[in-house]
C-alpha cells in the first residue's frame, strides 16, 4: 500500500491532553485527574478518547499528564500496554517534567505539545489530532482527518451543535456557508448563531486536526510571545482563524451511532450532577451511549474479578438489582438495588437499599443503609443504618449536596461525621 492510498489515520498521531484536575468534580478529583475518574462501571473517562483513536486506525498516541497523574499513568500502563514498537505503534505518557527549563511545567494546552516537539517529530507523522481526555463520546477521527485534508485547512476544529443559550459555556465559532470559521470566541455572552439556524450555535469540542509541520511552526511562534496563555482555544485557534484557514467539522458527520436514528452522543461530565446523570442514563432500557457495541468497543483495563453474586431470597432481605448495571466482583447480599450503577468489587449487606446510586469500586455498604441519588467514591465503607437522600439539609451537614440534589460521599466526609456523632 502506497502512502497515497493509506488510511490517513495511519499517517496521524493522537495527542491527548490529560493534565487537568477538573475542579468542578470536587472531591472526586482530590486524588486523581479528571481523565482518570471512573465511568460506566468498568472504564475511566480517558478510555473514550483512546478507544476512539484506536478504533479509527491511529496507532501512535501520546498522553500529556500533570495534576496528580499516578492513577492515570497506572491505568494506562495496565490497560493500554499492548502497543508494539516493532509494528510502528506507540503510546507515550508525557508527564510535565521541566523539559524546557527548570522553572516551567506545562503552562497551557498548547505548551504541553510545544514542550514535546522532539517526541512528536520522532513519530514521523503528517497529521496530529489534538484531543481532550475528559469527554464521553464515540467518534471516527478518520472522517475528520479526511475532511481536513480535502478542504486544505490549516486547522480543523471539531464542533457540536447546541442551543444558542447553552453556548455561553463553550468556545463558540462563527462560520460561513462553506463551514469556514470566521470568528472564534471563548464563552461569549452573546454567542453567534449558525447561518440559517438562529437558535443554534457551533461550539468547540476541544478536538483539533493540524498538519504537523504547520502546528510545529505555530507552537514555536506562540512560545516566543510573552503575553500568550499558551492555549489552543484562547491563542492558537483565534490566530489561525484570523490569518489562515480554519474549518469547522460537524460532530454529527463522524460520531459513531449504534443505530441510524440515534442522536450524536457527547457529554462533558465535568460536574458531579453531569457525572451522576451520564452514569445513571446507562441503566435505561435503550441508553444513548452504547457500551455493548462490539464494532466500536471502549477498551480499558479489565480487572480479573469473579462474576457478580446475588444472595438471600427472603421477604425484606432479598439480593436483587432492577434496571441497574452491576460489575464483576460485586456481592449483593440481601440488598435491593434499583436504577443504579455499581463498579467492580462493591459489597452490599442485608436490608440495605440503593436507588439511583453510582457506586465506585470496592465500596462496602453496611446493613440497613438507605442511599438514594448518591455518588460514592472508591473504597468507601458506608456505616450500618446510614440514610442519605431523604433530608437534603441533614445530608449537607456531612456530605456535598449538589445543585441537582446529588449527594457525593467520600471516606473523609464519613470520618468527620463519625467524629461528631
Amino acid at each position: 500500500m502506497t502512502p497515497a492510498t493509506q488510511r490517513l489515520s495511519s499517517r496521524s498521531m493522537a495527542f491527548i491532553l490529560a493534565g487537568g484536575r477538573g475542579s468542578r468534580l470536587h472531591e472526586l478529583t482530590d486524588n486523581r485527574a479528571k481523565p482518570a475518574v471512573y465511568f460506566g462501571g468498568k472504564t475511566r473517562i480517558i478510555d473514550f478518547a483512546l478507544s476512539n483513536a484506536l478504533n479509527s486506525g491511529i496507532r501512535k498516541m501520546a498522553i500529556a499528564t500533570q495534576y496528580k497523574a499516578h492513577s492515570l499513568i497506572r491505568h494506562c500502563q495496565r490497560g493500554w500496554n499492548f502497543f508494539r514498537a516493532e509494528r510502528n505503534e506507540y503510546l507515550d505518557i508525557l508527564p510535565a517534567s521541566q523539559r524546557v527549563d527548570e522553572l516551567h511545567w506545562y503552562e497551557g494546552t498548547a505548551d504541553a505539545v510545544y514542550q514535546n516537539i522532539d517526541i512528536v517529530d520522532s513519530y514521523g507523522v503528517e497529521y496530529v489530532v489534538i484531543l481532550a481526555g475528559d469527554h464521553i463520546y464515540k467518534m471516527d477521527y478518520e472522517v475528520m482527518i479526511r475532511e481536513h485534508v480535502e478542504t486544505g485547512a490549516d486547522v480543523t476544529v471539531g464542533c457540536l451543535t447546541v442551543a444558542r443559550e447553552e453556548a455561553t459555556a463553550f468556545g463558540v465559532m462563527a462560520v460561513d456557508a462553506g463551514g469556514r470559521i470566521t470568528d472564534f470566541v471563548e464563552k461569549p455572552k452573546d454567542p453567534p448563531s449558525i447561518p440559517g439556524s438562529p437558535g443554534q450555535s457551533l461550539v468547540s469540542m476541544g478536538i483539533y486536526v493540524f498538519d504537523w509541520q504547520f502546528l510545529r511552526q505555530l507552537l514555536i511562534e506562540d512560545a516566543a510571545l510573552p503575553n500568550s496563555n499558551r492555549d489552543f482555544g484562547g491563542d492558537l485557534i483565534p490566530k489561525v482563524v484570523k490569518h489562515g484557514k480554519a474549518m469547522a467539522h460537524r460532530f454529527e458527520t463522524s460520531c459513531v451511532r449504534h443505530r441510524a436514528d440515534a442522536s450524536a452522543y457527547w457529554r462533558d461530565v465535568g460536574t458531579v450532577d453531569a457525572f451522576w446523570r451520564a452514569n445513571i442514563d446507562l441503566t435505561g432500557f435503550d441508553p444513548e451511549l452504547d457500551l455493548w457495541d462490539r464494532n466500536w468497543p471502549i477498551w480499558t483495563y479489565s480487572e480479573s474479578a469473579p462474576p457478580a453474586k446475588f444472595v438471600h431470597n427472603e421477604e425484606s432481605r432479598r439480593g436483587l438489582a432492577l434496571s441497574s448495571l452491576v460489575s464483576g466482583g460485586c456481592i449483593i447480599s440481601g440488598t435491593e438495588v434499583r436504577d443504579s450503577l455499581l463498579f467492580t468489587g462493591v459489597h452490599s449487606n442485608s436490608w440495605a437499599s440503593l436507588t439511583e446510586a453510582v457506586v465506585l469500586p470496592y465500596v462496602t455498604i453496611g446493613r440497613h443503609a438507605q442511599l438514594t441519588k448518591v455518588v460514592i467514591d472508591r473504597g468507601v465503607t458506608i456505616p450500618e443504618g446510614l440514610v442519605v437522600g431523604e433530608d437534603p439539609e441533614e445530608d449537607a451537614k456531612w456530605f456535598r449536596v449538589t445543585p441537582g440534589g446529588v449527594t457525593l460521599i467520600t471516606q473523609s466526609m464519613l470520618n468527620r461525621r463519625a467524629g461528631q456523632i
